[in-house]
This record gives structure tokens, C-alpha cells and sequence, in this order.
């Protein structure tokens, strides 16, 4: 897929997501078939520029391109600077932040709220565009604020007349934040409208899904977020679906162990031993939901408290895992938790 003269490897994005979408994150998604991986969502507030969470959220260092950084604010002037901020700091494409239903960020009338608000989006968007002339901007955003108010459709027409290169559509409200079934027909009718590359997002946790999503909404490509957590082999298998309809087998256990071992260095290489224990056991969790003896293991697990006594527990249950089978063992089907 091309997008504004990047030749990305496939049309798969990996979707932005505060506390997830990290530069250990993103590496590993690439690595495993993704073609783009959004960053989390850095503030407009310039204030916050030299604070620790906005310093790693813009540190690429080893990253490879092309880098795409979300910004998120209400406030054109400050939305620019942040634009030029970034360029400055290796994004190599700019996303803007409109689908985030977080209150604390809806509060401040930034994410999804600003969908109410479309004479400000118009501004935002052209800001942000004019700033950064030589980089292609992107957006995100959701399908409208309620049920009653989906302007879908007219964001993206906003967007393309604004210079917008790419948009991609979360199938649900902001009313609805992760709850219930993404509709697609939204994103169909906003494909059908405009001419810039569209990109689907929603519920989109399996191969055949996928396939099914890309059917229905006609759309360039897709977008997948929490189905990717724990899961990143989740690309690869879509993109060979894609390519040959055929599904790949589930990876071994010894390949996944080998995985989330290199995925653990590269946090604790990150944030630091102390900040990168805290922060793996949400990957480690996620690693291994549904799995026989999960719970267990996470109880077990989190009462490590340092970095040694945390891999000893990982390599344990992998490596029991894999006496019983190759393959790994789920208690049920891989759960229906996986909406962004």
C-alpha cells in the first residue's frame, strides 16, 4: 500500500492506544507483519513537552519508518505547533486524535468531542496541514458523538477538502466507547464519498473478519488495536490470509515464549527495570489470556518485584506449557473482549 509516497509493506495499521502502542510495541507489531503503527497520542500542550511520559512517547530511536505520530488538543495554534513539534522530533506522517472517547480527554473537548464541533475541525485540520506542508497528515475518528448524531460522512469530506491524506474510522459512537458490536456501514458510506485512502477499525480480531470487513465497507485497509494485544502474530496471519485465503496454524508455544521474552527486554530496556517490571504485567497478562493455568500464573506473577524473578515465572509457564503440547492450550475460544 502507498501512502503519500511511503510504500508501506501491507494495508494493516496498528491502532494508537494510550499505555500500549509504546516504541517497544510498535517495533514488535511491525516486526510481525504490521505495514503502520500509530504512536500514542502526544499532547497539544507544549508545557508538557519536557515531561517523561511526552519524552518517550517521542523517542523513535531505532524505529522503523515510515513513523507516524498522533497528536491530540482543541486548540488549532497549539494542534500546528504540536504538528511542527513532532516533525522535528522523526514523525515522518502526523495523525490527528478525534476517536478517543476518554472523558479526560471529551472534557477538554479534545478526541471524539470534537466531532460536535465540525467549524473547529475544519480549523484544526487545516492548521495542522498549512504547519507541516512537506509531511502527510492522517486522522482518527469514530463514526459521530451518539446515535442520533453520526457526521461521519461530513468529517471526512471536511478532512479531504483540508488536506487530509488518510482517515480511519472507528465503527462505534463515542457514546457507545467499546461497548457493543462495531457497524460498518458508516465507513462504507464515508468510502463511498471521498477519494483519500479509508481505513476501517472495529472488532476486527480474527482473519476471516478481516476479509469480511474489507467486503463490506470497501475500504483501503484496516486498522486493529486490542485484538493485537498479546496477540501481535495477529497481523501476519490476516496478511496471509489476505494474500492466499489460507489460515496459518496457531504459532507454537516456543515461538510465542521467545515473543514475550523479547517483547519484556525491550520495555525494560525502555522504561528502566523498575517502570518496565510494572508495565510488562499487562503484557504478560495479555500474553497469556485464556490460556489453561492463566490465572494462576498471573497471580503468581505479579507478586514478582523484580526483573529476574519475573522472566523466572514467564519461562516456567512456557516451558510447562510446552511439555503438554506444542501448541498452546486455551480453556475456551479466544475471548470476545478485542473492540479497538
Amino acid at each position: 500500500m502507498q501512502l503519500a509516497g511511503f510504500k508501506l509493506r501491507n494495508n494493516l495499521f496498528v491502532a494508537p492506544m494510550a499505555g500500549v502502542t509504546d516504541r517497544p510495541f510498535r517495533q514488535l507489531a511491525k516486526r510481525m507483519g504490521a505495514g503502520l503503527a500509530v504512536s500514542e497520542m502526544v499532547t497539544s500542550n507544549a508545557l508538557l513537552y519536557a515531561t517523561e511520559k511526552t519524552r518517550r512517547r517521542t523517542d523513535h530511536s531505532g524505529e522503523p519508518g515510515p513513523i507516524s505520530v498522533q497528536i491530540a488538543g482543541a486548540d488549532p495554534r497549539m494542534m500546528a505547533q504540536a504538528a511542527c513539534f513532532n516533525v522535528d522530533q522523526g514523525a515522518q506522517i502526523i495523525d490527528i486524535n478525534m476517536g478517543c472517547p476518554a472523558k479526560k480527554v471529551c472534557n477538554v473537548a479534545a478526541g471524539s468531542a470534537l466531532m460536535r464541533d465540525e467549524r473547529l475541525v475544519s480549523r484544526i485540520l487545516e492548521a495542522v496541514v498549512s504547519a507541516v506542508p512537506d509531511t502527510p497528515v492522517t486522522l482518527k475518528f469514530r463514526t459521530g458523538w451518539d446515535h442520533e448524531n453520526r457526521n461521519a460522512a461530513t468529517i471526512a469530506r471536511i478532512a479531504e477538502s483540508s488536506g487530509i491524506r488518510l482517515v480511519a474510522i472507528h465503527g462505534r459512537t463515542r457514546a457507545d466507547l467499546y461497548m457493543g458490536e462495531a457497524e460498518y456501514d458508516t465507513i462504507a458510506e464515508v468510502k463511498a464519498r471521498i477519494t483519500i485512502p479509508v481505513i476501517a477499525n472495529g472488532d476486527i480480531d480474527s482473519p476471516q473478519k478481516a476479509r469480511a470487513v474489507l467486503a463490506h465497507t470497501g475500504a483501503d485497509g484496516l486498522m486493529i488495536g486490542r485484538a493485537a494485544q498479546g496477540r501481535p502474530w495477529i497481523f501476519r496471519e490476516i496478511e496471509h490470509y489476505l494474500a492466499t485465503g489460507e489460515l496459518l496454524a496457531p504459532p507454537p508455544v516456543a515461538e510465542i515464549h521467545s515473543v514475550c521474552r523479547a517483547h519484556l527486554a525491550d520495555l525494560y530496556d525502555f522504561y528502566g527495570e523498575d517502570k518496565g517490571l510494572r508495565i510488562a504485567r499487562k503484557h504478560i497478562a495479555w500474553y497469556t489470556r485464556g490460556l489453561v493455568g492463566a490465572a494462576a500464573f498471573r497471580s503468581h506473577m505479579n507478586l514478582q518485584e523484580t526483573v529476574e524473578g519475573q522472566v523466572a515465572a514467564v519461562d516456567d509457564f512456557y516451558l510447562r506449557m510446552a511439555e503438554g503440547d506444542s501448541r498452546l492450550r486455551y480453556q475456551e475460544e479466544f475471548p470476545e473482549e478485542l473492540a479497538a
